[in-house]
């Protein structure tokens, strides 16, 4: 009987290729750079100073927004309301909810294209994106608006590289350095940092600029951005991943601290997060997380 026998260069061919995919597959969702940062936590222990994200649990999983049925994208914490706000892009709304989830009022937004994140600046005043096109919009809103227009609004369109719709997806102040952070979510993942926008009280012209840390951006070991939070007290930023299902850390000179994990069996989670959309953090470091459609969580440090 004759035995077939593979041609050897054949079968390394095969090896290779099953190779390079592997690869090519690592370096698409940055796995290796992220088992390298998990081995370095796991030797060294948390950082001194940081967050510890790792040590956060699920206080509140996957509570469904009753009355929302349009996606949920982005979400801020209002230090003087005690309360959220986030906004939907199909139906263009911005949403105010409680800290436990529970719809307290929503706003139409006219004009405002594809409103994608949404943050707190000062008492009454935010800061809207339009994804579509890389537009700022400043919005001032007390408990008797009923409607926002953005053609009454002050803006900064910043036309930073082609439109589209993996644009604008996080947004971040810090009040104490005047800095908006702007996540772009992918293609490429950048943040930008934003200063002399909006205008405070003042009516004089503001030099508006634009910045960038390479060095930070080319470490974040994560597929997309979906959401910022800037803690006050600490000075770092929180980056929220949807592709990836990860928050990080990021210290003043953008390296990677520690990391919140959104994946089913992690931080008391009983299944993964859906698709994680927005973020927030309290006076008290809780944070809280929107995932579209309409999913809601809150995580607590143990």
């Amino acid at each position: 009987m004759r035995r077939f026998v593979r041609p050897l260069p054949l079968v390394l061919l095969s090896l290779a290729v099953v190779l390079v995919a592997t690869l090519g597959t690592l370096h698409y969702f940055r796995l290796l750079e992220r088992a390298a940062f998990n081995v370095e936590r796991w030797l060294a222990g948390p950082e001194p100073g940081s967050l510890d994200l790792d040590s956060y649990r699920v206080d509140i999983e996957a509570r469904v927004i009753d009355g929302l049925d349009d996606n949920i994208s982005a979400l801020t914490y209002d230090p003087d309301r005690k309360t959220l706000f986030s906004v939907t892009n199909k139906r263009s709304e911005l949403i105010e909810m409680s800290l436990a989830g529970v719809i307290l009022r929503r706003i139409p937004l006219v004009g405002f294209g594809d409103p994608e994140a949404v943050e707190y600046i000062s008492a009454g005043v935010y800061v809207i994106t339009d994804e579509g096109q890389q537009r700022l919009i400043k919005i001032t809103l007390d408990d008797s608006t009923l409607v926002l227009d953005a053609h009454d609004a002050e803006q900064l369109s910043l036309n930073l590289g082609r439109r589209s719709n993996k644009g604008f997806e996080g947004l971040a102040y810090d009040s104490r350095g005047k800095r908006l952070f702007v996540a772009q979510e992918r293609n490429p993942l950048l943040i930008y940092e934003v200063q002399g926008f909006p205008r405070g009280s003042s009516d004089k012209p503001v030099d508006v600029q634009i910045m960038r840390d390479h060095k930070r951006d080319e470490g974040l070991f994560v597929r997309d951005l979906s959401s910022l939070q800037y803690d006050e007290r600490s000075g770092h930023l929180l980056a929220l991943s949807d592709e990836s299902l990860l928050v990080v850390e990021l210290d003043v000179k953008g390296r990677p601290l520690s990391t919140l994990s959104l994946r089913g069996g992690y931080q008391g989670l009983s299944r993964s997060v859906p698709q994680p959309e927005g973020i927030a953090m309290d006076d008290d470091g809780n944070l809280y997380m929107v995932s579209e459609p309409n999913l809601f969580y809150v995580f607590r440090k143990q």
